[in-house]
């Protein structure tokens, strides 16, 4: 789709190049959000154990069983909520622009282009807002004792 919406107008001896170069900034940008996702949550991994994949899940972890031999205890239930309060709060923290750009990238699952034009600006000032929210966030997580 980028192919054909940015660069219809190029001759067709230049076409298989640009495609080669979108598809690559794409699944490069795809895995540095996967990187960065990782990163953040793996402060988090103190919730539950991993899955049968090594990878953890904090959606997963924070589901309320359905089966009643499996149902949370209210203790339990009481942590998970002040977990995500403390989140929550500490995303409310960051500066406007931080903020704006974490949820758009990491959240919304944007891309760097889409993101630096719903905020008008440029694409590296996207990353480095994405990177330190990134950072302050993993930060304030461990002061709260959020952490592996």
């Amino acid at each position: 789709m980028k192919l054909a919406e940015n660069y219809g107008d190029k001759p067709a001896t230049e076409l298989p190049m640009l495609f080669q170069r979108i598809l690559s900034n794409c699944t490069l940008d795809w895995f540095r959000r996967q990187k960065t996702r990782n990163a953040l949550f793996s402060n988090l991994s103190d919730f539950e154990g991993t899955n049968d994949d090594g990878e953890f899940d904090l959606l997963e972890s924070l589901n309320v069983q359905t089966q009643p031999e499996q149902t949370e205890s209210a203790e339990s239930a009481t942590q998970r909520a002040q977990t995500l309060h403390e989140i929550e709060t500490e995303v409310q923290a960051l500066p406007a622009r931080q903020r704006e750009a974490f949820l758009m990238r990491y959240w919304e699952e944007l891309d760097v282009a889409e993101t630096a034009a719903l905020m008008g600006c440029s694409q590296g000032s996207v990353k480095t807002h994405c990177s330190r929210a990134v950072h302050a966030l993993s930060h304030a997580l461990r002061a709260r004792g959020i952490t592996l």
